[in-house]
């Protein structure tokens, strides 16, 4: 008996009916239930000594059933409905073993225990089975009803009009003829409707296995080509999102950079500490709002100073869930709490899929002993001098040169993808 996994990947590819019942999964005459493991060790575990962990059944289904959505969505949905998210670094060697475009794949345990489904009694379900194909052929042939003619109601032609109106009549069906390509197509299809009605059940589970349908809303979302079509433009009193870029900072009062000083961080490039700014009255806002000066290069060679105004905030979770597309950087603190409440969070409360999406940033000085979590995370640190400030500038510009680097390579993928 195969495992459950190989059973999916079946099933997927060859577009056969999984029916998800209560507790358990049904595939044809097998079931297994909802939270039963797979072999495909989940990424990150397994090393330094750790166990190693599987993907349940449900989590991989319930990436399938919604691939269509972008990984922060579907990560969101599935929390709501209280299933375990394939992390993103698993998602894309999973999906290619699961649709048949990889035969095998490094993340899967072969010597993982393997859970033998349930034999379910199949008398039942063939019935019910074919109950479903005779419906669905019925409302496909009635389809056809208009054109069968009703021998009862047949009358001779020279009883009902004249002469002169039957030759009228054979010379335009002539024209037509003339004029068209005769096939017998629906005619087949009709004869081969009525007699697969009338099949054996094993007959009939076979002719709908074979059905195909080679086109899906799932399928022309993963197409890789572009479908062009216009889209449909907003009502006039709509309200246009938002589209200035956010930088979220943390709350603590420890942080170096806090709402009393990111002005004078990221728009004037000089550090001043929080302290300081409580010293000269200076009140914490809600949001602040930077106008960043940088130089754009012109066709022609020139350069031209333009503004790029940035949200500066740090309540993350007051955001609307629009919004999120719009954060671009996050200066990390140290502590994975801090992240709490944040979409593509993984269940183990590890933020690496937000870095993934957001670069992200950690500000100490320079003789300040490395938080462990920021050692192991994917994070750009900046080193202050306590004394030395003319070395805040260059500091504070390699911030804005790795972050416009990481929104171009975003933005080129987004467009090619």
């Amino acid at each position: 008996m195969a495992d459950v996994l190989s059973v999916l990947r079946l099933y997927n590819i060859q577009k056969k009916e999984i029916v998800a019942k209560g507790d358990e999964v049904i595939f044809g005459e097998f079931s297994w239930p909802k939270n039963v493991k797979t072999n495909y060790v989940i990424w990150g575990t397994g090393k330094e000594g750790q166990p190693k962990e599987y993907y349940t059944l449900d989590s991989i289904l319930f990436l399938l059933n919604n691939v269509h959505l972008p990984h922060p969505s579907y990560v969101r949905r599935a929390a709501t409905e209280n299933i375990p998210v394939v992390r993103r670094p698993d998602r894309k060697g999973l999906l290619s073993y699961l649709n048949g475009e990889s035969s095998t794949s490094t993340s899967i345990d072969r010597s993982a225990p393997i859970e033998i489904g349930l034999q379910r009694p199949t008398q039942g379900t063939d019935e019910e089975r074919v109950r479903l194909d005779k419906e669905r052929l019925a409302a496909r042939l009635e389809g056809h009803k208009e054109g069968i003619v009703q021998t009862d109601q047949i009358r001779s032609l020279s009883e009902a009009m004249s002469v002169e109106k039957i030759a009228a009549i054979k010379a335009k069906i002539m024209a037509k003829k003339r004029s068209t390509i005769k096939t017998d197509l629906d005619e087949d299809i009709t004869l081969k409707q009525r007699s697969f009605v009338d099949a054996e059940v094993d007959v009939t589970r076979d002719i709908v296995s074979r059905e195909r349908v080679w086109r899906t809303r799932t399928t022309i979302l993963q197409s890789t080509g572009k479908v062009r079509v216009s889209q449909a433009r907003p009502p006039p009193n709509q309200k246009k999102g938002s589209r200035t870029p956010i930088v979220i900072i943390p709350a603590a009062t420890t942080s170096l950079i806090t709402m009393l000083n990111a002005k004078d961080l990221l728009q004037d490039l000089k550090f001043v500490t929080p302290e300081e700014k409580k010293k000269q009255g200076i009140q914490r806002d809600n949001e602040v709002l930077l106008q960043r000066r940088k130089d754009q290069i012109q066709p022609g060679g020139a350069t031209l100073s333009v503004t790029v105004p940035y949200r500066v905030i740090d309540q993350p979770l007051k955001l609307a869930p629009q919004d999120w597309d719009r954060v671009v950087a996050v200066f990390v603190q140290g502590p994975a709490w801090q992240f709490k409440g944040w979409p593509w969070l993984l269940p183990d409360g590890s933020p690496v899929d937000i870095f993934a999406k957001i670069r992200a940033f950690h500000l100490k000085y320079d003789e300040q002993k490395m938080d462990p979590n920021v050692q192991k995370w994917d994070v750009t640190v900046l080193e202050l001098s306590h004394h030395k400030r003319h070395l805040d500038r260059p500091m504070f510009l390699k911030f804005w040169e790795t972050l416009d680097r990481c929104v171009l390579i975003a933005h080129c993928a987004h467009v090619c993808s």
